[in-house]
């Protein structure tokens, strides 16, 4: 099953993120009306675990059970070739520079650079959340065979509400227990580490679970429901009370959201499900895994020299259309392309691994 409606909204979260991590010298987006919303707009990390979590879970719920091998290649097929193009192309910038962190891109080939504090956020920061997500898509075989095909319901929710909230609790005592400029290490660890992004995931499945088996056919016209989430999560960002968001805090709200713009047949959804939406969607992760490449190769300072342009919000929107233009190049003629030579070769190899086994 897949629902047209949520991929633009991944759109949206990987341009708020852009904004988030580009946009901060901007009057548009650095003023006392918006500022709070694209100055947390990390959250739409934890947005994008939990929509994870969610639509894997539309996507094989109806599945009598999962092949772990074939699940990661094909995840893999998805998420790698793109994830290694963006560290080839800030490799050359390095290279450039003369700054290779030939630690830093060993693990970040192997996706394993959430688990290694002083390295995260290295060659290409963004990419640390591609670590965690590996992180999901290692275990989410066990979590569909072994969980939701053989655990009563009850159970499952149960387990998944109840780590989810002491996961946010621990994430929250850790968090503003040790000061970034004492422990920045440990502070690395606790806020980029799989281990403490794991309820997202879990409670995005759970969410998922419970749209396919209960609630995928109460379809509506939920225009005036999404936009009152909406103000609540815009509500929580202008007054945090002291919290962190960045874990998974925000599920309260994410998790309704999904399930709304899911069922949801009014203006909203009708709007989303425009093919100029779509697609947006659809380039939506090169826009957030080559941010930082494009950024760094297109700086602010290459356009004030070559273009005389030193306005701050007028430099951003260039940077940003070229970021557009190089994801949907990418998308159309080497993401897409790639991914489905990688898929075809995934079913004739596993069309010969039946047939060896039989």
């Amino acid at each position: 099953m897949r629902i047209e409606q949520l991929t633009f909204t991944r759109f949206l979260a990987a341009v708020s993120i852009v904004i988030f991590h580009y946009g901060g010298k901007s009057f548009l987006f650095n003023n006392d009306y918006v500022g709070f919303i694209f100055g947390k707009a990390d959250v739409c990390v934890s947005y994008f675990f939990i929509l994870s979590g969610f639509v894997m879970m539309i996507a094989y719920a109806n599945r009598p059970i999962i092949s772990a091998r074939e699940y990661l290649m094909n995840r893999l097929a998805r998420i790698y070739p793109l994830y290694f193009l963006a560290i080839f192309i800030f490799l050359l910038f390095q290279i450039r520079c003369h700054q290779i962190d030939y630690s830093g891109l060993f693990y970040n080939v192997f996706m394993v650079q959430s688990w290694v504090p002083s390295k995260v956020l290295s060659v290409n920061p963004p990419g640390w959340s591609l670590s965690v997500e590996f992180v999901f898509y290692a275990i989410f075989p066990f979590v569909f065979n072994r969980l939701y095909k053989r655990i009563r319901l009850g159970k499952i929710i149960f387990g998944i509400v109840l780590f989810w909230i002491f996961s946010q609790i621990v994430f929250q005592l850790f968090y503003f227990s040790f000061p970034k400029e004492e422990f920045p290490l440990v502070k690395d660890f606790i806020m980029y580490n799989s281990l403490f992004h794991i309820n997202e995931f879990l409670i995005g499945t759970l969410a998922g679970f419970l749209f396919t088996e209960k609630m995928q056919f109460k379809k509506g016209n939920y225009d005036f429901l999404i936009l009152l989430f909406v103000g609540l999560v815009l509500l929580v960002l202008k007054f945090p009370i002291g919290l962190n968001f960045h874990n998974g805090l925000l599920a309260v709200f994410f998790i309704p959201l999904l399930i709304l713009i899911s069922l949801n047949n009014g203006l909203i959804s009708t709007l989303f499900q425009k093919p100029l939406f779509v697609f947006l969607g659809e380039i939506s992760y090169g826009i957030y895994i080559l941010q930082h490449p494009v950024y760094s190769l297109i700086s602010a300072y290459s356009v004030n020299k070559y273009f005389q342009i030193n306005d701050t919000t007028v430099i951003f929107f260039i940077r940003l259309v070229i970021l557009l233009v190089v994801s949907s190049v990418v998308y159309v003629y080497i993401e897409k392309p790639i991914q489905n030579k990688i898929k075809r070769v995934v079913k004739r190899v596993g069309i010969t691994y039946i047939q060896l086994n039989n």
